[in-house]
């Protein structure tokens, strides 16, 4: 075999290697710093890293297999390799600098704008009537926004919130049919991955919010339901504010 034909052999090799590589060794080490759960649920962070570390020991030992001779000295296939090689080589940087270099970000009200919130997929997600009835306001008030969301799906008699008192924590979505007046505190419900991520929301009435907040902020919120007082959303009732205050995002952000 020629030089020039071994080196392009050995490009090749490397650049295979190395794009399997970069995703495997970014997954573990998302799963070692806790952050592997902004993109699976948290049942298959384990299972996920065996496999990882798996595939890092066959990565490993295929550095210390000899590669088989390359018999092709066809010079226009082997400049298609070399081509092909080298392009490789751009989507290793790529995806190096995408998921090493950048920090992974959390879902946010621009997915909200594109899924429909508290939308018909929560299935048979949480809390239902029954449950919820007999809640006492001490209860009420550590009911999660999924819990407090599939109950809005459910009913919107006001007096059946009655003294169930709210606190909520997600991040700030503006309500579309009075952005002005109207907000939901979301967060992302994952099933398997962020790619089926579900927003859901509590609606929250505070006029001219804002002036005070910002959207995608992370607010904790205290209060009761009532019938929503805004003429333009289409929410019947909407969690009025006794407290507001903003709050760092939470290290996990998404619910199960």
């Amino acid at each position: 075999m020629s030089p020039k034909i071994a080196n392009q052999a050995l490009r090749r090799r490397w650049s295979g290697i190395a794009l399997i590589a970069v995703p495997v060794v970014a997954t573990v080490w998302l799963g070692l710093t806790d952050q592997l759960i902004l993109y699976i649920h948290p049942r298959y962070v384990v299972f996920t890293l065996i496999m990882g570390l798996i595939a890092l020991v066959l990565i490993v030992s295929s550095f210390v297999q000899r590669p088989d001779d390359d018999h092709d000295h066809q010079e226009p296939r082997g400049r298609l390799r070399g081509i092909l090689a080298g392009t490789g080589g751009v989507v290793v940087v790529v995806l190096a600098v995408a998921m090493l270099a950048i920090p992974p970000a959390t879902l946010s009200s621009a997915t909200v704008a594109q899924r429909d919130i508290n939308g018909s997929a929560l299935g048979n997600n949480r809390k239902s009537i029954a449950q919820a009835s007999s809640a006492s306001a001490s209860a009420s008030a550590k009911f999660t926004v999924l819990d407090w969301s599939s109950l809005l799906r459910q009913t919107s008699d006001p007096a059946f919130y009655a003294n169930k008192p709210a606190d909520v924590v997600g991040f700030i979505s503006p309500d579309p049919d009075d952005p002005a007046n109207v907000f939901y505190v979301s967060r992302f419900v994952i099933t398997c991955c962020a790619v089926d991520a579900q927003p859901v929301g509590v609606p929250v009435y505070l006029p001219n919010w804002t002036g005070t907040f910002k959207k995608d902020q992370w607010v904790r919120v205290t209060g009761a339901f009532a019938t929503n007082p805004s003429s333009t959303s289409r929410q019947q009732l909407a969690l009025g504010v006794d407290a507001i205050a903003a709050v760092p995002k939470p290290k996990a952000p998404y619910l199960y």
